[in-house]
């Protein structure tokens, strides 16, 4: 197996871990396809969008059967995220590749600074006051996955790393915005690695499509299954720590 495979398989599993264990960390993937193995920024996301496709539909099966995966609040969501990531997909081929490369590392470095502190500034009250019926409603639910779902789509980010703190913020326990946003990032990431996977050569990516995909959903399905044994804390600043650090290389690259 040609090294590449290897690094594939390797990075698919331990992020899809991460995506079990805490619903982030898909948009390290994009990142390694394209800084680590030079893939071009819409094959990166085809071959991204496929294994979060998979990813979230074991792991949210484990979630549900939980009971952290309300579908009250999940499929108003859901609805806006489809039409978004089309849209997300649509507005990616309007834009350089190279624009699309730094708006990616951009939407990282912003994802683990905001991670960080949100997980260490000073507790105070949801929003709601910890009530989420607002949530319930079609058109706001619909609203926020609309916004959302462009943003990742258009970035390469699965959906979880913006729905789930904002989920959170709004008074939606953790556990259920992690079952939450990991069920919606399967609704943004279908139509995205169809829209993807038109623009490129699909029977040359065949072996990475494969590899990455399967390998992705082992790690995200191992862990949905651990999740509740692993801190939420320290996760979520490992990762945050890791995602401002390779960011703001490939940032520094980049531009240079």
């Amino acid at each position: 197996m040609p090294w590449e495979l290897i690094a594939v398989l390797f990075v698919n599993v331990v992020v899809g871990l991460l995506v079990g264990w805490s619903s982030i960390a898909g948009f390290l993937i994009p990142i390694f396809y394209v800084g680590v193995l030079g893939f071009e920024p819409t094959s990166a996301l085809a071959l991204s969008f496929f294994a979060f496709a998979l990813a979230a539909a074991t792991a949210s099966v484990h979630y549900y059967k939980a009971g952290d995966l309300p579908l009250n609040i999940a499929l108003p969501l859901a609805s806006g995220s489809v039409v978004g990531a089309v849209f997300g997909v649509l507005l990616n081929s309007l834009i350089p590749p190279n624009t699309v490369k730094l708006l990616m590392y951009f939407v990282v470095l912003t994802s683990g600074i905001s991670i960080l502190f949100r997980e260490y500034r000073a507790p105070r009250r949801p929003l709601n006051d910890g009530r989420v019926d607002h949530l319930e409603n079609k058109v706001v639910g619909a609203s926020l996955g609309f916004i959302t779902a462009v943003v990742c789509a258009l970035a390469g980010a699965g959906g979880p790393i913006l729905v789930m703190p904002l989920l959170v913020v709004l008074g939606v326990p953790l556990r259920w915005a992690i079952g939450v946003a990991i069920f919606d990032s399967l609704f943004i990431a279908i139509p995205s690695a169809i829209g993807y996977g038109l623009q490129v050569d699909l029977p040359s990516l065949w072996p990475f499509l494969v590899v990455g995909g399967a390998s992705h959903m082992l790690g995200a399905l191992v862990g949905s299954w651990t999740s509740r044994s692993i801190p939420h804390k320290w996760l979520k600043t490992s990762v945050a720590i890791f995602s401002i650090a390779v960011s703001l290389y490939m940032i520094f690259t980049a531009l240079l």
